[in-house]
C-alpha cells in the first residue's frame, strides 16, 4: 500500500504537466477558432485581404494573451512572423516591385524609439543592482523616517515607488522585499506590520511605475502609439502626468494600509543587514568608484531626458548613453546583458507592430467611419476604458493589456487620440487585486506571509480610485497645456 502511494506521488507532477500541456493546447485551438469566428462576423465586402489578415491577427493575439496558451513574448514574435508572411503573400500579387516596403516598417519596430528607451532603463537598473547601489540607497532612505511604524512604512513605499520609476517594478519589489525580510522574520507570522510592509512594497512598485516612460512598459506603448499618430510626447511631458499620479496614488494606498494595519501609538526599530562583508572591505575603494560611475551616468542620462526640449536630442538617443558607458566601463558585461528582460522587449515590439498594421492597412480608418455614426460620450468612454484596463490587467499581463486596448482606444477616440492612450497606460499599473495580477504581488505572496484575501483591500480600493483620478488628472493637464 505504501509503495503504491509513493509511486502515485511520484507520478503526480508528471500528470500535472500533461494536464497543463493539454489545457494550453485546448486554449490555443479555442483562440484560433474564436479569431476565425470574430473575423467572419466583422467581415465587410470593402475589406481587402491585408485588412482581413490584420483583423484575424488582432483577435488571435488577444485570445492568446488572455489565455496565456503560449508565453506572452511568443505572441509578440508570432505577430511579426504572421505580418511578414501575410503581407508578403498579399502585396507580392498586387505590387511585386515594392513588396518589401509594405512590411519593412513592422520589422523596424524592433528598433523603435520605445525599445531603445526601455533598454537604456534596463541597463541602468542592472548597474544599480550589480553595484549594490539600490540597497545602499534603500538603507539610507529608511533611516530618515524615524521609529513610528506608519512613517517607516511610508519610507518603504516612497523609496519603492521612486526606484520603480528607474528600475523594473519586478526588480524593485524583489530588492525591497529581500532587504526587509530579515527584519520581518523577527516579527510574528500574523503581525499587522508584516502584511502592511509586503502589501505596501508590492503596491508601490506597481503604482510608482507610472512616473516615467521607462517605469512600466504600458507607458512606453502609449507614447509610441501617440508618436505614431503625430503627437510628440517626451520624457518630461509624460512625467508631468505620471509622476504626480504615482506619488498621489502611493500615498492613497499608504493611507489605506495604515488605517487597517498600523496602531496609532507605537514605535519600532528596523535593523537592516549590512553589505560590507570581508570581501567587500578588500575591494571597498574599487566598489565605491563603480557606484560613482553609475551615479554619474544615471544623473547625466536623467538630466538629458528631462531637458530634451532644450538640446533637441531625442530620449531614445539619450538612452544609448548608459548602454555605451556602462559596458565600456566594464560595470555591465556580456553575462549581464544576456540576463536582461529581452522577453519584455519582444512583447512590446510585437504589440507596436500590430498597432502599426491596424493603422497602415487602413483597418483603423474603416472602423472610424462606422463609429462616426454613433454619438458616444467621450468622457464616459475614457473612464470606461480605465476600468476595463484595470479589470484586464488583474487577470493578464498589463503590458499585453495595453498592447490590446491602446490601438482600439485610438480608433474609438479618433477626434482626440491624446487622452485615452495615457489613461490606459497609467491604469494598467493599478491592478493589485490578485497575487498573480502583477509580478510584485507574486513576489510578496511567495514569502508565505500573505494570503490571497490580503490583496483585496488594495485591489478593490485602487481599482475604483485609480481610473477616476487618472482620468480627471489627464483631462486637467491636457486642458492646461493645450
Amino acid at each position: 500500500m505504501a509503495d503504491s502511494r509513493t509511486a502515485s506521488l511520484k507520478l503526480l507532477p508528471q500528470m500535472q504537466k500533461v494536464v497543463d500541456i493539454q489545457s494550453k493546447i485546448i486554449y490555443f485551438l479555442l483562440a484560433i477558432i474564436l479569431a476565425f469566428g470574430l473575423t467572419y462576423a466583422l467581415y465587410e465586402p470593402v475589406m481587402n485581404q491585408a485588412q482581413i489578415y490584420v483583423l484575424f491577427l488582432l483577435f488571435l493575439a488577444v485570445g492568446l494573451w488572455v489565455t496565456e496558451a503560449i508565453p506572452p513574448f511568443a505572441v509578440g514574435l508570432l505577430v511579426f512572423g504572421f505580418l511578414i508572411f501575410a503581407m508578403n503573400s498579399y502585396y507580392s500579387k498586387i505590387d511585386p516591385e515594392n513588396v518589401q516596403s509594405y512590411y519593412s516598417e513592422y520589422v523596424n519596430s524592433w528598433s523603435s524609439s520605445v525599445i531603445w528607451l526601455m533598454l537604456g532603463g534596463f541597463f541602468m537598473a542592472e548597474a544599480m543592482r550589480k553595484t549594490g547601489l539600490d540597497k545602499e540607497v534603500f538603507r539610507m532612505s529608511i533611516a530618515k523616517f524615524g521609529t513610528n511604524p506608519k512613517y517607516i512604512l511610508l519610507g518603504m513605499m516612497l523609496t519603492t515607488a521612486l526606484f520603480s520609476m528607474i528600475m523594473s517594478n519586478t526588480a524593485t519589489a524583489a530588492m525591497m522585499i529581500a532587504s526587509v525580510m530579515p527584519f520581518i522574520s523577527t516579527l510574528e507570522d500574523d503581525a499587522p506590520f508584516t502584511k502592511a510592509s509586503l502589501l505596501g512594497i508590492s503596491g508601490a512598485a506597481s503604482l510608482g511605475g507610472m512616473g516615467t516612460l521607462i517605469g512600466s512598459p504600458p507607458n512606453a506603448i502609449a507614447v509610441e502609439a501617440l508618436n505614431t499618430h503625430g503627437i510628440d510626447v517626451g520624457f518630461l511631458e509624460w512625467m508631468l502626468v505620471g509622476f504626480p499620479l504615482a506619488i498621489i496614488l502611493t500615498l492613497v494606498f499608504w493611507f489605506l494600509l495604515i488605517r487597517k494595519y498600523i496602531p496609532r501609538r507605537t514605535e519600532m526599530h528596523i535593523e537592516l543587514p549590512s553589505e560590507e562583508t570581508a570581501e567587500y572591505q578588500v575591494n571597498y575603494r574599487f566598489e565605491r568608484i563603480k557606484k560613482r560611475v553609475v551615479l554619474i551616468v544615471m544623473g547625466l542620462t536623467l538630466l538629458l531626458w528631462l531637458t530634451e526640449k532644450a538640446h533637441g536630442i531625442p530620449a531614445s538617443v539619450v538612452s544609448l548613453l548608459p548602454i555605451i558607458l556602462l559596458t565600456m566601463s566594464g560595470i555591465i558585461n556580456g553575462d549581464d546583458v544576456r540576463h536582461l528582460p529581452w522577453d519584455t522587449l519582444m512583447l512590446v515590439a510585437g504589440g507596436l507592430a500590430l498597432g502599426l498594421a491596424i493603422k497602415e492597412t487602413g483597418l483603423a480608418d474603416l472602423y472610424v467611419e462606422k463609429i462616426q455614426q454613433f454619438d458616444l460620450n467621450f468622457y464616459v468612454m475614457v473612464l470606461g476604458f480605465g476600468f476595463l484596463t484595470i479589470f484586464m490587467s488583474n487577470v493578464m499581463s498589463n503590458t499585453a493589456t495595453a498592447t490590446i486596448l491602446i490601438p482600439v482606444g485610438i480608433i474609438l477616440t479618433f477626434e482626440n487620440p491624446v487622452i485615452l492612450p495615457i489613461v490606459i497606460g497609467l491604469s494598467a499599473s493599478s491592478a493589485l487585486f490578485l497575487p498573480i495580477s502583477t509580478p510584485p504581488n507574486a513576489i510578496a505572496y511567495s514569502t508565505g506571509k500573505l494570503e490571497q484575501k490580503d490583496f483585496r483591500l488594495g485591489g478593490v480600493a485602487m481599482g475604483f480610485i485609480s481610473p477616476i483620478l487618472i482620468t480627471v488628472f489627464a483631462f486637467i493637464i491636457y486642458a492646461l497645456v493645450t
